[in-house]
């Protein structure tokens, strides 16, 4: 009689289990059925609001309902990532997942009130892309081995411009100071247009900043380009050496991704992925892309996240050996 009852609770249970995947994969199928809107935390117009909108469009088409892109700036993305994590997990809110939130892990650990790696899941990669390493032209260095002797004989002389503290150009700045042992000093602004302002100006020497940026500024003559942030060239400017071929081990990338809030069914997630890496594996993408200075960055959810918890990790050792804080 025992057997008998452990064997009918055992069928009992398979049935549950197979009951609730069909559930699970009914869903995944149906999803879909009305507009999803894609929280960022940066305002329209923006590197990050462009790549959006480009895949929003991509995924419209593919799901068959309105991507509604919805802006949240404020507090360095965090704003718009707590609204993700406290949406519905139902498949209908997703967020853009930044260097940015690598780096607010660390730079706002106080006042944080989510940890982003705990909080959301993965969808997919979207894109990365180097900074470029820009200096006045009244600097005479024409290289990146020019530019570390010209600093190490000028200690404390040499200013490099940020868009804020903590911003990713601060941060290239701080790495750059730490792998090739110079002594530049930072100077913040609010925003990259300021800081790109001065160092025409002559104000400030050095400015690490996207590469949209600073291609007009370069082809004018207003400044010069040394190098690219990335670990190795980028397709994009391939004669423009990466500072890691002077500097080994130097990287600096800007990133974007997808995620979700926890509790979002796996069957969402997976139909996320796949429409979106189609989207970013496709010509026209890759073209529109490289007219802002990225690249697709295809990924599983699992690599994406593998990704971000090293980006996390890399940006906290940075930031707490220059020792920087935000108030």
């Amino acid at each position: 009689m025992i057997e008998k009852a452990r064997d009918a609770g055992c069928v009992i249970c398979l049935a549950l289990v197979l009951s609730l995947a069909a559930i699970g994969t009914a869903s995944a199928q149906a999803y879909p059925t009305h507009p999803i809107r894609w929280i960022i935390g940066f305002p329209p117009g923006g590197p990050t609001d462009i790549l959006v909108r480009i895949m929003g469009e991509w995924l419209q088409t593919r799901l068959g309902q309105p991507v509604v892109i919805e802006n949240k700036p404020g507090a360095a993305s965090n704003i718009a990532t707590e609204a993700v994590i406290n949406a519905a997990p139902d498949g209908y809110t997703i967020g853009s997942v930044t260097s940015a939130n690598a780096i607010n892990a660390t730079v706002n650990k106080r006042t944080l009130t989510f940890d982003y790696l705990k909080q959301l899941i993965p969808v997919s990669g979207m894109s990365q892309g180097p900074s470029v390493l820009v200096i006045n032209p009244s600097v005479p260095a024409k290289s990146i081995a020019e530019l570390i002797a010209y600093a190490k004989a000028n200690p404390g002389r040499i200013n490099f411009g940020s868009p804020g503290v903590g911003s990713t150009g601060h941060l290239a700045g701080e790495l750059f100071k730490a792998t090739a042992g110079v002594d530049l000093v930072h100077v913040p602004y609010r925003g990259a247009a300021p800081a790109m302002t001065d160092l025409i100006g002559g104000h400030v020497q050095v400015l690490f900043d996207s590469m949209v940026s600073v291609l007009p500024h370069v082809q004018a003559g207003r400044v010069r380009a040394l190098a690219v942030t990335s670990k190795t060239r980028s397709p994009l400017l391939p004669d423009l050496p990466a500072i890691a071929e002077t500097v080994p081990g130097y990287e600096a990338i800007i990133w974007f991704g997808v995620g979700v809030p926890r509790g979002t069914p796996p069957g969402v997630v997976a139909r996320l992925n796949r429409e979106i890496n189609a989207g970013l594996a496709s010509a026209d993408m890759k073209e529109k892309f490289a007219k802002l200075g990225t690249t697709p960055m295809i990924q599983t959810p699992e690599e994406f996240w593998a990704f971000s918890r090293a980006e996390t990790a890399k940006w906290q050792t940075v930031i707490e050996q220059a020792g920087i804080k935000v108030d």
